[in-house]
């Protein structure tokens, strides 16, 4: 169990070299690559292969975007900011950084964000 803010440094540490390398294996195996996207006499083939590449594309956003939140973070560590909410300023529970260690908010501010926005 994680306890201080230098033990969440490290686990932090260990989530970017992931998803760095998530990003590579995503960005390594082409993705993107529309070459063939042409309809064909076989479009269910077609519609697979398109499926395919916009899910592989939505992974790979997903993987960068996590990864910058990451290394925010890290910058916040660096900066003396980390687990500091930027909506109210207090101190972000230490439970909540282990479950989430890039969190911004405090569990208050996220509650009342995710609230809302359903609204």
């Amino acid at each position: 169990m994680t306890t201080t803010k230098e033990e969440l440094y490290t686990v932090l540490l260990e989530l970017r070299e992931d998803y760095r390398h998530k990003v590579a294996q995503l960005e390594s195996a082409n993705v993107l690559d529309v070459e063939g996207s042409g309809y064909s006499n076989h479009q269910a083939e077609h519609a697979s292969a398109f499926y395919e590449q916009t899910v592989s594309a939505s992974a790979l956003q997903a993987a960068r975007a996590r990864l910058r939140q990451v290394e925010e973070a890290l910058a916040r560590y660096d900066h003396g900011t980390y687990g500091i909410c930027e909506q109210c300023g207090q101190e972000i529970d230490i439970a909540r950084l282990e479950a989430i260690p890039y969190t911004t908010l405090c569990l208050d501010c996220a509650e009342t964000r995710d609230y809302q926005a359903r609204l």
